[in-house]
């Protein structure tokens, strides 16, 4: 069983009881960062993904994905996801490069585009 729980009714008793929040909003997902405390008053962090979806019957609902992260873990987390943040930022190519490989892999050059006016739309 998770540390400081007893049960899994434990977790989900104290789930609904948060410390302090930290809502991230980024595009069409939302983070929440919320610090819990354990019985034992341990503070522990969860952090939850939601996505806005469409079911099948039309209606809206949300999906989410949630970790749960714990005290003695923050370090070593903390490191991982900064680690990983610079590698994408040293090696991830620019926006317009992308663009560039791309337009080389379905054979188009940039002056192969067309150059369209606004005025050229009412003709």
């Amino acid at each position: 069983m998770t540390e400081g729980f007893d049960s899994i009714e434990d977790v989900e008793k104290i789930d609904k009881e948060d410390i302090y929040s930290k809502v991230v909003r980024a595009g069409k997902r939302t983070y929440f960062f919320d610090v819990k405390a354990t019985r034992r008053n341990d503070f522990y962090l969860t952090i939850t993904e939601s996505k806005k979806r469409i079911g099948r019957d039309g209606k809206f609902y949300f999906e989410k994905h949630k970790i749960f992260l714990y005290k003695e873990d923050f370090e070593k987390f903390a490191e991982g996801l900064n680690d990983v943040v610079e590698y994408i930022r040293a090696n991830q190519p620019e926006l317009e490069e992308q663009h560039e490989l791309v337009a080389e892999e379905i054979g188009v050059t940039s002056n192969e585009f067309t150059s369209i006016e606004f005025d050229d739309l009412d003709k």
